[in-house]
């Protein structure tokens, strides 16, 4: 009789052990899926800031730069 009331606690600790790490399971691939989602989000924002036209026009709107033209350029030979 004690062996069998033995037995019957072991299986209703490792049950409840059993859901616990189901919960905390969960709870990781829940995770996992949303960095998942604010890792491609935050890729996406990266090629677009480092675009080249963006660049360019960052650069002309914000610092007032522009691209040389022919006249200001010089070709050097080595």
């Amino acid at each position: 009789m004690l062996l069998v009331v033995g037995s019957a606690f072991s299986i209703i600790g490792s049950t409840h052990v059993s859901r616990s790490f189901y919960a905390q399971l969960q709870n990781l691939e829940a995770r996992r899926w949303y960095l998942e989602e604010e890792y491609s989000r935050l890729l996406l924002e990266q090629s677009t800031l480092a675009s080249h036209f963006r660049i360019e026009s960052e650069a002309g709107s914000t610092l007032g730069l522009a691209a040389p033209g022919h006249d200001q350029t010089r070709l050097v030979a080595k």
